[in-house]
């Protein structure tokens, strides 16, 4: 269970600070105990969520030791790619909501292997782009907090990482 002022990674919302947890009435007159969450880059926004939640992955924030710890095994890390646009985009989007940091290096380092590959003047598939975009997000939001650094300078601390 988390506690007031920890940092969690909430679904696809990205970094939030629990700000408090309280009971909450219910459609059903049901109580439960919430997590009152407020995203770090949406601040005029606050998200109640049962915390017993089963629907939408909440995980503690990456300490900065085991950022970096990942961050020496990227260049080790495989990619993933699926010649069928389809598949690949359902897959990345399912790598997407399981929200893990591993998985979110993948889809980062396989669009960007993909499209240093690609033929010059060749168009890139939308979709992988915006996934990209989506991971990319999510990864600058937990890395600036973990590392103490601007969220704009994250994706060239990935990069340097991807291109050792």
């Amino acid at each position: 269970m988390f506690k007031v002022n920890d940092y969690v990674m909430y679904g696809m919302t990205g970094a939030c600070k629990v700000i408090d947890i309280k009971k909450e009435k219910f459609m059903n007159n049901e109580q439960k105990e919430c997590y009152v969450l407020s995203p770090i880059y949406s601040k005029n926004m606050t998200i109640k969520i049962p915390v017993d939640n089963k629907k939408v992955i909440i995980r503690g924030i990456h300490s900065e030791e085991e950022v970096e710890s990942l961050m020496e095994k990227v260049s080790d890390m495989d990619l993933f790619w699926v010649d069928n646009d389809k598949e690949r985009s359902e897959t990345f989007k399912s790598m997407l909501k399981n929200g893990e940091c591993e998985d979110l290096i993948t889809i980062v380092k396989s669009i960007y292997s993909n499209k240093k590959n690609k033929v010059s003047g060749k168009k890139t598939n939308k979709n992988d782009d915006e996934v990209m975009k989506t991971a990319e997000n999510l990864l600058n939001e937990e890395f600036s907090i973990s590392l103490g650094i601007e969220k704009e300078n994250v994706k060239s601390y990935i990069l340097s990482h991807i291109n050792q």
